[in-house]
């Protein structure tokens, strides 16, 4: 999917990324060597590509939580911050190096 503006696509995101939120939770998986909890499985991911390289987006957890992230080959978090969803925090990270998709 495309988008016009920035604020265009990352409502397009976060609608994507609430719906894959809500959907069925993961169990824990057991690998003999290591369990990952469903905190730690990544169930579904949102990415939002723009120009110059620009990578970010979402991921949505088996437990359901949703953590935005930044970046391209190394993603790095998007802490929210003052009660911010992790959806206000990429926008403001976004918004903030004015980037256009």
């Amino acid at each position: 999917m495309r988008a016009a503006t920035l604020e265009e696509a990352l409502d397009a995101l976060e609608f994507h990324t609430r719906a894959a939120a809500t959907a069925e939770r993961r169990g824990t998986i057991d690998a003999r060597i290591r369990r990952y909890e469903p905190a730690d499985q990544v169930a579904a991911r949102a990415e939002l590509r723009g120009p110059g390289r620009v990578r970010a987006g979402f991921d949505v957890r088996g437990d359901g939580s949703v953590e935005a992230w930044t970046g391209r080959v190394r993603r790095a978090r998007v802490e929210p911050q003052d009660g911010d969803t992790p959806y206000e925090a990429l926008r403001k990270a976004l918004q903030s190096t004015s980037v256009e998709p």
